[in-house]
């Protein structure tokens, strides 16, 4: 939380101030204000990336054109306010009488149709009442989940809702064979397509013969894998590039068939970006790929082994697969602080995502402390007053103006300088770093 945030920059200033050198990764907009010296990486992610854009203190940084992230410290990018919020319908989801850890007999009420964000300080009880409680119950009821939910009287609303998804930041797959494009299901249609090729059709192939995973078209020698474990006594095993395959993962023969002069093995090491201009006149592909492009993911290959996609590259790949998907506006999204690890621009673009399943008629409800999506909110529920044993309580709920407007509501204090009256963020230009004492830096 905000608050809890200012805190640890106290501490952080204070173990500077007493000579020590700090060196923090971090995408926190204060936390950057507070850095004497700052060292911008970019410009984009992944391929795009891995340069240094920009080094010196906040004004150098907002200064450099390349930096997107000083181009949101210079007010040239931002995540607005909306001007028009939308309003409950008459659709409500009701947790009654919530007693499970720190919440004091709670009764919640949910406006379904809406972007919803539970907010409070840590410790306020926000995943009990959402993760514990309503996902695990909706899960048991919507979904068939084994698992039930305790520490409740009553969940009112089911009628309206046909099924609850929780996008984490949990990887999409365990094994490097889990990749984004057999993730979101463009991988079939891109099977489908070669095997549909004169050549292909002439030898018989079918679409399985374009899988990694199946006898046939894969590489046998490595399995589909495209490298060959070696077992170390003692010692990590090693892994090598298959030399049968040369890291391709498949045979020879599959390797022949190839649209617009790429194999298989091409269009699998292609990015998102790239092969969405690839397959321009395949709409079925396109579209696929135009959800990843979204969610901001055109810099990932299409082959990328799940093990190493981020947690939150890997929460996109899920919402990308969400939206690819007809909606009939009866589902219910839950997210646990999706912008953790999130630079600026990706939050940007997850808003994006997040309020187009909203547009959808589905319900997004968001476990979130960055204030830049709970200024986007269209109702926000605030636990607390405090943590542990002092939390548990609803300490406001509606729109962000008014839990701005509620005194006792640590959220709304911070909020009200993003939509109280005539405040926005602090004026671009005002580039004060951190003070030289870590009494001022709580002020």
């Amino acid at each position: 939380h905000q608050r809890d945030n200012r805190r640890l920059i106290d501490t952080l200033l204070r173990l500077r101030d007493l000579g020590n050198t700090l060196v923090v990764v971090e995408h926190d907009e204060e936390t950057i204000r507070c850095a004497d010296w700052i060292i911008d990486i970019g410009p984009g992610a992944g391929e795009q990336g891995g340069r240094l854009v920009a080094a010196g203190t906040l004004e150098d940084i907002a200064a450099e054109p390349l930096s997107l992230t000083g181009q949101y410290f210079s007010g040239k990018r931002s995540i607005p306010v909306p001007q028009v919020r939308r309003r409950p319908d008459g659709r409500w989801l009701t947790v009654r009488g919530a007693t499970k850890y720190n919440l004091k007999d709670l009764t919640v009420k949910f406006p379904l149709g809406l972007f919803v964000c539970v907010t409070g300080v840590s410790g306020s009880g926000k995943s009990t009442l959402v993760n514990d409680i309503l996902y695990r119950h909706l899960a048991h009821r919507l979904n068939g989940a084994r698992e039930r939910a305790d520490g409740f009287t009553a969940v009112e609303g089911l009628e309206h809702l046909e099924k609850v998804i929780a996008v984490d930041q949990q990887p999409i797959g365990r094994t490097p064979r889990s990749k984004p494009a057999t993730y979101t299901g463009v991988f079939t249609f891109i099977r489908e397509l070669f095997a549909q090729l004169p050549e292909a059709r002439m030898r018989g192939y079918q679409p399985g013969r374009f899988s990694f995973n199946v006898r046939g078209g894969r590489c046998e020698a490595c399995c589909g894998d495209g490298i060959i474990r070696i077992e170390m006594h003692f010692l990590p095993d090693v892994f090598v590039p298959c030399e049968v395959c040369g890291g391709s993962r498949f045979n020879r023969e599959t390797l022949e068939i190839k649209y617009k002069g790429a194999s298989i093995a091409d269009v699998l090491n292609m990015t998102v970006d790239r092969a969405a201009e690839f397959f321009a006149h395949q709409p079925r592909i396109h579209s696929k790929l135009r959800t990843l492009q979204d969610v901001g993911l055109g810099y990932v290959r299409l082959g990328q082994p799940a093990t190493e996609l981020s947690g939150g590259e890997a929460q996109r790949v899920k919402l990308a697969f969400e939206l690819s998907r007809r909606s009939n506006g009866r589902t219910l999204y839950l997210l646990d602080e999706p912008t953790t690890g999130l630079h600026v621009a990706d939050v940007d673009r997850l808003l994006r995502v997040l309020h187009r399943l909203v547009e959808n008629g589905d319900t997004v409800v968001v476990i979130e402390h960055n204030l830049d999506v709970i200024k986007t909110a269209d109702y926000i529920i605030d636990l607390g007053p405090e943590g542990g044993a002092a939390g548990g309580q609803v300490v406001a709920a509606g729109t962000p103006e008014e839990v701005a407007a509620c005194p006792a509501s640590h959220t709304g204090r911070f909020l009200a300088r993003l939509v109280g009256a005539g405040s926005r963020r602090q004026p671009q230009g005002s580039f004060g770093r951190g003070p030289r004492t870590a009494e001022g830096a709580s002020g």
